[in-house]
């Protein structure tokens, strides 16, 4: 496991007292986070939290009621989700829509294409291109996919696909990933594999994880949020998470003794 965050480094992202709500259902309320240079901070609910919502407000998709999203230092919390990205902040697994009939290579090289703002003229100069071909091959290997960059997306497996949103993730030049459950669905095997991979990730990217596997989430994160009908009601790492009556009663139960 790498080392935790230092925690005397400016945090790139900072969450501070977010809110919104939707009619009387105050689906985040007063949320202050923040995610550190080389952390991995998870947080973790139970359905229904405001985890989504949250995810939502820092990435752009919703608007805060009220509260501020700063990333590396800068206000924006009226940004739109566009520049977010554009700035470094990243949503894994829903930044982009797989192309299913094109290879893990190309879906890479579409993402590293818009971040350099190139024109993608005619499709074939475009994927010979090695100014694009180059760097997009270096995030596959990244991710574990190098010898699959030839493999059409509908070929690859459930895991594979997973591990290619992370590589299309990195492509747009992330600084902070936001990862939206990327246990979803993978067997033990694949679930080793891609806790291996965050944990390497975090040497040159700060991490806010929202994950239900909660052996990952014990395995990977340096501090965790626990967030209950959407407010957080302990921030802590995680011995001290796990052993909190009020998270047991709230969403581990007593099998996380």
């Amino acid at each position: 496991m790498t080392e935790p965050a230092t925690p005397h480094l400016p945090a790139p992202l900072v969450v501070e007292d977010l809110s919104k709500s939707f009619g009387a259902l105050k689906a985040v309320d007063q949320v202050s986070l923040e995610v550190r240079a080389g952390e991995i901070h998870a947080v973790i609910g139970p359905n229904g939290a405001g985890k989504s919502s949250l995810v939502n407000l820092i990435t752009g998709f919703l608007a805060a009621d009220h509260g501020r999203v700063l990333f590396a230092g800068r206000d924006i919390t009226a940004a739109p989700a566009p520049e977010r990205a554009r700035a470094g902040l990243a949503r894994s697994f829903q930044i982009s829509k797989l192309i299913a009939s094109q290879t893990a290579l190309a879906n890479v090289m579409l993402a590293v294409q818009a971040r350099e703002g190139s024109s993608l003229g005619f499709i074939k100069p475009f994927l010979t291109d090695r100014a694009i071909r180059a760097p997009a091959f270096d995030y596959l290997e990244r991710v574990g996919l190098g010898a699959r960059g030839d493999v059409p997306v509908h070929q690859l497996s459930h895991g594979e696909r997973r591990q290619l949103e992370l590589a299309i993730a990195l492509a747009t030049g992330a600084r902070v990933l936001l990862l939206d459950e990327p246990m979803a669905g993978l067997g033990p095997e694949d679930s080793a594999e891609m806790i291996a991979l965050l944990d390497a990730l975090r040497r040159d990217h700060a991490i806010l994880l929202i994950e239900h596997d909660m052996d990952a989430v014990f395995q990977l994160a340096d501090r965790i949020s626990v967030l209950v009908y959407g407010e957080v009601i302990i921030t802590d790492t995680p011995e001290n998470v796990r052993r909190s009556q009020a998270v047991r009663d709230a969403y581990l139960g007593d099998e996380a003794v």
